[in-house]
This record gives C-alpha cells, sequence and structure tokens, in this order.
C-alpha cells in the first residue's frame, strides 16, 4: 500500500506507521463481471485443467508455490495494464487442487510488474505467502493473526467509497516482516522496493497496488485460511502467471 501519507491523522507509534505511507488512496477505472457475478475468464473453471496444478499457472510460478501449501488464493489479473482482475480460492484435497470460491477484483490501477517500486501503482507479480490479517472491524473469526485496530481507518478526506477498504485486511508478505501487524513500516528491502501490499476490501476500481475484493470475500478468506494450511497468494495479469 504505498502511496498517498497519511501523517497527522493518528497520533503516537500509529503517526510513526503513517509517516512510512503505508496507507494509500485506492482510485482508478472500474471493472465489469459477468452475469454470475464473478468476472469472465480463463481462471473460472471453464477449461479443464490437470486438478495436480492451480489452473493458467504456468511452470515458472506453479514452481515457487511451496509444496507445504495446501491453501492458494490466485489472483487472475486481466492484463498487464488492467485494473481488473478475479481472485479464486483453490484447497488442496491429497494431490489435486479444488476450486472452492471465486469474486471479482482489483488490483494496481496501472496493472501489473515484476519489478515493483514504490508508487508506479502496478501490483507485484509473484507468489506470496499469507501470515497475518487485521482490520478496523472486529476478528471475523480468522485463522490468521488479526489485529484489530482502529490504527487501519482510512482518512475521512479520501472519497466517501474508500472509508471502507480497511475494514478487513489480509497482508501480502511482499517486503515485510512476517508475524506484525499489517501496520508494520519495516521493509526487509528497502523502501524503494515498497510494501504495504494487501488484500482488503473493495471500492469498486484499481488501487495503489493492493488487491480488492468485496467484503464477503474477504470474510470468507479470513475465516477460511489457516495458517496450518500454509497459504500463499499466487498474482498476476493472465499472460505472465501462464509462464
Amino acid at each position: 500500500m504505498d502511496g498517498m501519507r497519511m501523517s497527522g491523522v493518528l497520533r503516537g507509534a500509529t503517526a510513526v506507521v503513517l509517516a512510512a505511507g503505508l496507507l494509500v488512496g485506492c482510485e482508478g477505472g472500474e471493472g465489469g463481471t459477468g452475469s454470475d457475478g464473478t468476472k469472465s475468464s480463463a481462471s473460472n473453471g471453464s477449461r479443464t485443467a490437470d486438478k495436480r496444478r492451480i489452473p493458467d499457472v504456468g511452470e515458472k510460478w506453479a514452481a515457487r508455490i511451496p509444496r507445504s501449501a495446501r491453501q492458494v488464493v490466485a489472483v487472475y489479473g486481466e492484463g498487464r495494464n488492467s485494473a481488473d482482475a478475479t481472485v479464486v480460492l483453490y484447497t488442496k484435497d491429497g494431490d489435486a487442487w479444488q476450486r472452492d470460491r471465486s469474486w471479482p477484483a482489483h488490483n494496481g490501477r496501472r496493472g501489473w510488474t515484476t519489478n515493483h517500486r514504490e508508487n508506479d501503482k502496478r501490483s507485484p507479480v509473484g507468489v506470496f505467502t499469507l501470515s497475518d490479517a487485521g482490520g478496523v472491524l472486529a476478528d471475523p473469526g480468522a485463522k490468521l493473526p488479526y489485529h484489530h485496530t482502529a490504527a487501519f481507518a482510512a482518512p475521512h478526506y479520501w472519497p466517501k467509497t474508500h472509508w471502507h477498504d480497511f475494514d478487513y485486511v489480509i497482508a501480502i508478505d511482499y517486503n515485510r516482516l512476517k508475524g506484525t501487524t499489517p501496520l508494520d513500516p519495516t521493509r526487509p528491502q528497502g523502501t524503494r522496493k515498497g510494501g504495504s501490499i494487501w488484500l482488503h476490501l473493495d471500492h469498486g476500481s484499481g488501487t495503489s497496488g493492493c488487491v480488492s475484493l468485496p467484503k464477503a470475500g474477504m470474510a470468507y478468506l479470513l475465516e477460511t485460511l489457516d495458517p496450518a494450511q500454509h497459504p500463499v497468494v499466487v498474482m498476476g495479469d493472465e499472460r505472465e502467471l501462464a509462464a
């Protein structure tokens, strides 16, 4: 969530977090959905696929999914420069990946990149673990460690449509310390590589680098993703993911 700064919104340690530019305004073009409420894409399960592989994820990225992972959140971006995406949750049953649920989603308003930089407004392509969660709202029954605090609240000088973006958050382990609140400003690879890339609530258009999906989807992921199942996210535009 690199991007718009929020210094002065909160005090003390939280102000330090905000000064690091953790929260962002999510703006951009809106995306359409299919007739069933999910985006139309190759990832919607219409293709026959090898159940031992995540559909439409090629060898390059499939090889980076840890063998221990039994839950995968796949984010299929519609194009390199598109903000529209589909999120699909897969769970592993024996050696087979089963499609659980899917939701229409958005990613960075400028699309995707394999070389993410702070403020580039693109989402990073890759495979990342999912270790920590939090939000403005009380814990809905998350299995991941959940950090409940008003410090997640978006400032009210943002558009009203963005005020609830961070009601629920799942930190994507890109350039962050696992086992800490998603608000932790630490950037192991340095600030130029950006950070605070989250799954969070959708406001109907592109983000500054995060992946956003409907509230019901976020609640379901929080209730379902289990540290014991070693969940990861595989994310990128469809062409890159198929490599």
